[in-house]
């Protein structure tokens, strides 16, 4: 239900044409936040909240920061839910090449580093801003295995060692910028619906406390909350949203 708990609140959101990112968006701007979609598929408008970005680019990064403190004068929040990954992910751990793994880690974990540090410039001239960093379940706890035998798939080794970087890296940045009035926390999601194998789904629901998987809209009203004033003395968290997953 739309509220006005983030009116006028300029947030940027990376990957926000994806799955989970365009409910965020919606949620974002149901709540009355001015959001910028920050993906690489967009057209760069910023009239209407749309901008081009690679985000393993520092040049494109900066040049979206740059774009939206001209366009309006500040940055109150970031979300960071870009997920890009080469075409070899999903490789067993025994068929992972030490380049692919090396670009992974350098596309997903440090591309967090590269625009959290450029949009953290504005945020400490500030003196406010939050930022909300997408983690997982598997950055959390080990992976089960059983869940991917009945079709052969697994999870990538490089997403739990990105993920379990990015939880602590969230920790780090509420440490530093806490002194600036700057919150940083981090959102763990379970395993979310996306036309998965038949086999997969059926064991993840058999296990999860919810007997089911979560839905991408599922996802938004966590990060909105802690990008809120309601969060005001939330920093360093990570908020699982994974209908019990880690519980047990």
């Amino acid at each position: 239900m739309p509220t006005e708990r983030l009116k006028n609140k300029v947030i940027i959101v990376t990957g926000g044409s994806g799955l989970i990112g365009k409910p965020i968006l919606k949620h974002l701007k149901d709540n009355g936040a001015i959001v910028i979609n920050a993906d690489i598929n967009a057209e760069t408008n910023i009239e209407t909240g749309d901008h081009s970005c690679d985000v393993t680019s520092e040049a494109s990064i900066l040049e979206l920061v740059d774009s939206v403190v001209k366009k309006h004068g500040r940055i109150d929040g970031l979300v960071n839910n870009a997920y890009p990954r080469t075409k070899d992910w999903g490789n067993k751990f025994e068929d992972v090449s030490l380049d692919s793994w090396r670009q992974n880690v350098d596309m997903q974990m440090n591309s967090v580093f590269l625009i959290c540090q450029a949009v953290l410039k504005e945020m400490e001239k500030q003196k406010s801003g939050s930022i909300v960093n997408i983690s997982s379940i598997y950055g959390v706890v080990g992976n089960d295995f059983t869940i991917y035998e009945g079709y052969g798939g697994t999870s990538p080794a490089a997403y739990s060692a990105i993920k379990g970087g990015i939880i602590n890296f969230t920790r780090y940045l509420a440490s530093y910028y806490g002194k600036h009035n700057v919150r940083v926390n981090c959102v763990s999601p379970g395993g979310i619906k996306d036309q998965q194998h038949p086999s997969f789904i059926e064991r993840y629901e058999y296990k999860s406390p919810l007997k089911r998987l979560g839905q991408p809209h599922e996802i938004a009203p966590a990060i909105t909350f802690l990008l809120s004033d309601e969060a005001s003395f939330i920093t360093g968290h990570n908020l699982m949203v994974d209908g019990g997953w880690t519980a047990i």
